[in-house]
């Protein structure tokens, strides 16, 4: 009887060993899994991160044009807001442009992901650099042509493997084997390691049970995560059931030698079935029930696996989720939004995707902080939850976006107005109201794709085109797309146009108003691009200023005007122009400098060159604009205010800078002789320059009665196709041996 109890234990304590071993190795294959599936979440989270930066219209045009300024700013802003750790990009030669972690101008180190990217279209590994391990994605930047790389990692840190660790039970270290070499620690949450730097011997540690997961293995030194768990740990439990057997058999060999046979068998039975679940849990089986009696050890022992059974499916659960949603709002991410849509377009079922964004949620962090922030997003995201229909579902984009997916298209007129409404409802920050401002950009299945990517971009589309026309709400219409590539190859086209002589200048006439004298030329840049054809000024200007080439622009006019100038002075012709200037320009503390250097250059007086801004460029910063207008004026630059009426100056505003004269703009002098209304604010606009002691110019004169209109308001001068259309600087000297004041005016 003692022989076959022994046995009997022997058995069931072996089994109960080796169980409790192949538990650690089934824990060790689901951390791996866990670890596999946070670094995919990583990853993914990364490439989308980087995907939007890649795409971003103003960070293209800065690759494009190579500066390093812009570059290091959106690098580092864009990293901020993604939680990178690390940012680069590098041009098509591989010599990096802007890095958080290595010099301007040195060579990419990573070429083993470079080589993936290239092939690929994208390159996600795990890097070690200065002794640290990231997760790295390199991305193509393309436009449409690629023209650089942008990477993005985050740090394999403390923080990380102690997050695992906490959620897995199991300890999580990263380890570096170079080639040949014996492996070393980079980052591990083991209490036991004090010197991390000694070398170690992965594949025979008897105090752990180890799992390997390569992490990389391209290059000369090889990145591995180890996953591990204490030998010491997993037999505790079985060092507590060998005492309680041996209590069992002790107390069945006091009783009598039938009650010890009768146990013997009695307990062999379940033991077995107790044994044969711990197998099969261990195995990943789930059971609902272990058929042994409720009572006394076997009864626990049974308890005990089917508890630890319900753990095991709960952290799975929750590790599921976690990958599924966001963090902070607990909305679907990503990655569920791509797989809901896939699925919707697989079953042939028509809907349309929102992309919401929360405008200036920058400034909302920068003056309530970021906990009032995250409030704004999870009250945003708990009011799209539980919007009142079915037909909504909500998901979490990044940081200021969201995406709503609406199944039912036959939804009331005006729903959407109805929905933006209820959404920017008031929310407390802080003691203090705040309502949130969205915008929204929508696009439908199957009118504008039938592929996830496509209806997000488009939708992005519709996101931008809607902040960029200062619209709450915009549709993707067809032929945005081909719009947007447009605008990319004008920016890209842009700074070439001046050197291959695309651009040039064209002179407008101003006359005085009394007397029909020529008392100045307008400059007005023109752009013939060797195969769109004309570009309107309207469009490439805004371009120029939208990507940062404005400046370059300014420049070049500059330098083209006064050249001209120089050439008629040669040909015994003085003559004055006014060049116009950016809001851009306007703000540059260095223009003034250039300005005097150029007009010296060509041996020019500065009463031959005077500036024309817009009121709208003078409003994006009144002090600073009013500062640079400053030392132009006294530099002996005079400057005038253009498109009067159409901007939001006050006049004590106007009154405060440092101009001379007033163009009222032309949509208020086109229609003078019809309209009463304009002739009430071209009259009071004349009357108010000259009471602040300033001239007052009139362009878009057209015909004969406005400009009589206009000499008896008192309008010092005239601009407008009238008197003549804008010249190439060539034509000019022919137009002023023709023109003849009493043509135009009907002066003597």
């Amino acid at each position: 009887m003692v022989f076959s109890l022994t046995v009997t234990g022997g058995a069931f304590m072996r089994v109960v060993y080796q169980d409790a071993l192949a538990k650690g190795e089934h824990d060790l294959e689901v951390g791996v899994n866990v670890l596999q599936q946070i670094l995919d979440e990583r990853g993914q989270q990364l490439r989308s991160n980087v995907a939007i930066l890649a795409d971003d219209f103003g960070f293209k045009s800065a690759v494009a044009t190579q500066d390093t300024d812009t570059l290091r700013t959106v690098l580092a802003n864009h990293g901020d807001r993604a939680g990178a750790d690390m940012v680069l990009l590098s041009d098509l030669s591989d010599t990096l442009l802007a890095s958080s972690h290595h010099p301007a101008g040195s060579t990419l180190p990573f070429t083993d992901l470079l080589e993936q990217a290239q092939q690929q279209g994208a390159g996600v590994d795990v890097i070690v650099e200065a002794g640290q391990p990231y997760e790295f994605v390199l991305l193509p930047v393309r436009a449409p042509n690629l023209i650089g790389w942008v990477g993005m990692g985050f740090l394999i840190d403390e923080a990380l493997v102690e997050e695992i660790h906490n959620l897995t039970r199991l300890d999580i270290s990263v380890v570096a084997q170079p080639s040949g070499d014996t492996p070393f620690y980079l980052v591990s949450s083991r209490r036991d390691l004090t010197d991390r730097t000694t070398p170690i011997d992965i594949a025979d540690d008897p105090n752990y049970l180890t799992r390997e997961l390569a992490l990389n293995l391209a290059g000369p030194q090889q990145t591995l995560a180890l996953v591990q768990v204490s030998r010491e740990s997993l037999l505790a439990a079985y060092r507590d059931l060998q005492w309680q057997l041996l209590a069992i058999v002790g107390l069945i060999l006091l009783l009598t030698t039938a009650a010890a046979a009768w146990s013997a068998r009695s307990m062999s039975l379940p033991l077995t079935r107790l044994s044969d679940a711990a197998r099969r849990i261990g195995l990943g089986q789930r059971l609902e029930t272990i058929d042994v009696s409720p009572r006394g050890e076997t009864g626990l022992l049974a308890g005990t696996l089917l508890s630890m059974q319900a753990d095991i499916d709960e952290r799975e659960r929750a590790l599921l989720h976690r990958s599924r949603h966001d963090p902070l709002t607990d909305l679907p991410n990503r990655s569920s939004a791509q797989e809901c849509i896939m699925a919707l377009i697989g079953q042939g079922q028509p809907f349309s995707l929102l992309r919401l964004a929360i405008e200036r949620f920058g400034d909302i962090n920068d003056t309530f902080g970021y906990a009032l922030g995250d409030r704004v997003l999870i009250t945003l995201a708990q009011r799209l939850a539980h919007l009142p229909s079915s037909d909504f579902q909500a998901f979490r984009l990044s940081d200021d976006e969201f995406l709503l997916l609406v199944r039912n298209l036959a939804l009331p007129a005006g729903w959407q107005d109805t929905l933006l409404n209820d959404l920017s409802e008031p929310i407390e920050l802080d003691a203090s109201p705040f309502r949130p401002s969205l915008t929204a950009g929508e696009s439908h299945s199957p009118a504008h794709g039938e592929d996830p990517h496509l209806l997000l971009r488009r939708a992005d589309i519709a996101l931008e085109t809607a902040r960029r026309q200062r619209s709450a709400w915009q549709r993707y219409q067809p032929g945005q797309d081909e719009q947007h590539v447009r605008q990319l190859r004008l920016i890209r086209d842009l700074q070439e146009a001046a050197r291959d002589s695309q651009l040039w200048m064209a002179y407008q006439p101003k006359i005085e108003a009394s007397t029909g004298k020529v008392s100045q030329f307008e400059a007005l840049m023109r752009w013939q691009h060797p195969s769109l054809g004309f570009i309107p000024p309207d469009e490439f200007i805004t371009l120029a200023e939208r990507s940062g080439n404005i400046r370059l622009l300014t420049r070049w006019m500059i330098d083209s005007v006064c050249r001209q100038l120089a050439e008629w002075r040669s040909n015994g012709q003085t003559h004055s122009v006014a060049i116009n200037l950016s809001a851009e320009d306007v703000i540059d503390p260095q223009l003034g400098q250039h300005l005097l250097s150029v007009l010296a250059h060509y041996d020019l007086n500065v009463e031959q060159l005077s500036l024309e801004v817009t009121e709208s460029a003078v409003m994006q910063d009144p002090a600073l604009a009013h500062r640079c207008l400053s030392e132009l004026r006294q530099a002996g630059l005079t400057v005038a205010i253009d498109d009067f009426g159409t901007g939001y100056s006050s006049l004590a505003q106007l009154k405060q800078l440092p101009v001379a004269a007033l163009k009222i703009d032309k949509s208020f002098v086109m229609s003078l002789d019809t309209q009463p209304d304009d002739v009430v604010i071209v009259r009071s606009t004349i009357d108010l320059g000259h009471r602040l002691g300033l001239s007052v110019v009139a362009e878009g004169v057209e015909t004969a009665a406005i400009a009589a209109m206009l000499r008896e308001f008192g309008c010092d001068e005239l601009q407008g196709y009238l008197i003549a259309k804008p010249l190439p600087g060539h034509e000019v000297a022919a137009w002023l041996d023709h023109y003849h004041p009493r043509d135009i005016l009907g002066l003597a």
